[in-house]
């Protein structure tokens, strides 16, 4: 019964989370209200890169006390592995299912795992958080929420629609996918197949392998206080434990789990019903003497100063690469190659520090204007979101909803007077590509779409007028950019700021007060 509980607590606390993270990554019709990212900030790597102390050190006591419960219940690739695995049916007793594959130990490839751990690290330290663009579990998972699932239910929508209106029912409405890129599916896809087939074929391989998050809590994992444990006196070596176990960390002819990778499924504890070999249990102290019980085929090595070496050899691999880093961006200059970044990211290198692209400001945009970039802002751009213009819209004057949201911070939190205030870029007005002049007609849109009064309309010649940008007033919302109707190229279009600026709220006109009684209305 105990057993039942444990297991039963573990997938409903791990649904409780996956399930409304996974709605609000995918929600389209903002439904959801944007108290939702709360379950985005539990995670690892963005409370580290937010500074969120409070809920990093929750994370480490809760895996010092209990294990890798942050792997089976809170991270959401994580869970999203074991719905995959779940369609194996390993360790099931089907009758249906005459060949049962079967779980089973797999040797730890700890170089593999803490060489990717220590390179994380490394770069990490020198502001570059390019291979946790690409390794990180939660920013993984948005990704593919945002440009595999959200997709599939934004034209599952469309099809009900159709279907809706050839019986004249109008409860749906079509929907346009503006946010996908070809460069963000396309990543996003390769690492979803990588990760279904390697939870299809060996459950949480990729947890164990490739995740800096699982290699980091493996660590700590090994001092837990509560830990699954086999009673080598109990046990008959009868393989049902190592079968069931997911993480391919119990080996059955040792006797052992190995506690560094594995993450607290507790699938394991209930197939050992008869003889109670296996339990969850408390361990007061950890002792050298109770690893080398644990691990009987590593009695001859020093397990503590292998892995040292390994690590600190992966970490002195990476040095290399760090002199080599600058040759993988791609160098910028202020024109459009330089992406204008959201409103609170305060600069373009503290962006890039800080953001590792998991999309949520993407699905949240209410105007769709934040798009996923691919490889020309350079690799350690890749992914990340920039502000585009040209297809959708522009920045709401009164929009702060991608600073709400994002659970790094990289996008800090910003009033809508602290928003008004912001100029991400400026307007620059290209005289010759014009339809006053080219057309010699009458225009004015990117004026009166100006929420600043930043673009106010000059005579020109033969009653026309021309727009002027004022700098001090513009803030890069991009409202002139969008209106124009000029085409391929806009005659008016915004330049990013690499560091955003401050620009003076425009002047409300003073009306002159007019005295009615002296008013004569000629009656």
């Amino acid at each position: 019964m105990k057993y039942f509980l444990l297991k039963s607590a573990r997938v409903i606390l791990a649904l409780f989370i996956f399930i409304p993270l996974l709605f609000f990554f995918i929600d389209f019709t903002d439904a959801l209200p944007n108290s939702f990212h709360a379950f985005a900030h539990l995670q690892l790597i963005p409370a580290i890169l937010g500074g969120s102390l409070g809920i990093f050190l929750i994370l480490i006591v809760l895996t010092l006390l209990f294990g890798r419960i942050y792997c089976s219940v809170i991270c959401p690739l994580g869970v999203l592995q074991d719905i995959i695995s779940w369609f194996t049916k390993r360790g099931k007793k089907k009758k249906w299912n005459k060949k049962k594959r079967w779980y089973h130990y797999q040797k730890p490839y700890n170089l593999l795992r803490y060489s990717l751990l220590a390179i994380c690290i490394i770069f990490l330290a020198f502001g570059v958080i390019t291979p946790l663009l690409f390794l990180d579990p939660y920013s993984n998972f948005g990704r593919i929420a945002v440009n595999i699932f959200r997709p599939i239910v934004m034209e599952g929508n469309n099809l009900l629609n159709w279907i809706a209106l050839k019986f004249d029912n109008y409860s749906l409405y079509h929907v346009s996918i503006y946010t996908i890129t070809i460069a963000s599916f396309s990543i996003s896809l390769i690492v979803f197949l990588v990760v279904g087939i390697m939870s299809f074929l060996r459950g949480r391989l990729f947890c164990n392998t490739i995740c800096p998050v699982g290699s980091f809590l493996g660590i700590l994992s090994r001092f837990s206080l509560f830990r699954i444990v086999i009673d080598k006196s109990k046990c008959i070596q009868c393989g049902q434990c190592e079968k069931s176990c997911k993480a391919g960390c119990i080996s059955t002819e040792g006797k052992y789990v190995d506690s560094s990778r594995c993450i607290d499924c507790f699938n394991c504890l209930n197939r050992c019903s008869k003889y109670k070999a296996i339990d969850y249990k408390f361990i007061y102290a950890i002792k050298e003497k109770t690893i080398h019980e644990e691990y009987p085929h590593h009695k001859q090595i020093d397990t503590g100063k292998r892995n040292f070496l390994l690590t600190s050899a992966a970490i002195a691999g990476t040095v290399p690469l760090l002199s080599s880093c600058k040759k993988w961006v791609v160098p910028t200059d202020p024109t459009k190659l330089t992406p204008i970044t959201p409103p609170g990211s305060l600069n373009l290198t503290r962006f890039k520090e800080k953001c590792t692209a998991c999309h949520l400001c993407v699905t949240h945009c209410p105007q769709q204007i934040l798009k996923p970039a691919g490889f020309e802002f350079g690799i350690n751009y890749a992914f990340k979101p920039h502000m585009f213009f040209y297809e959708k819209g522009f920045c709401n004057y009164n929009c702060t909803i991608c600073s709400e949201v994002c659970p790094n911070h990289a996008i800090i939190s910003l009033t809508e007077e602290e928003k008004k205030k912001t100029q991400v870029g400026i307007a620059k007005f290209q005289e010759d590509l014009c339809i006053v002049i080219t057309e010699h007609t009458s225009c004015g849109a990117c004026s009166e779409h100006c929420p600043t009064q930043a673009v106010k309309m000059e005579p020109y010649r033969n009653g026309l007028t021309l727009p002027l940008v004022y700098e001090k007033l513009c803030i890069g919302c991009g409202g002139c950019e969008s209106i124009c109707p000029v085409k391929p190229i806009k005659a008016i279009n915004v330049l990013a700021n690499e560091v955003h600026k401050k620009v003076e709220l425009p002047q409300e006109e003073e009306l002159e007060e007019i005295n009615v009684e002296e008013l004569d209305f000629g009656f």
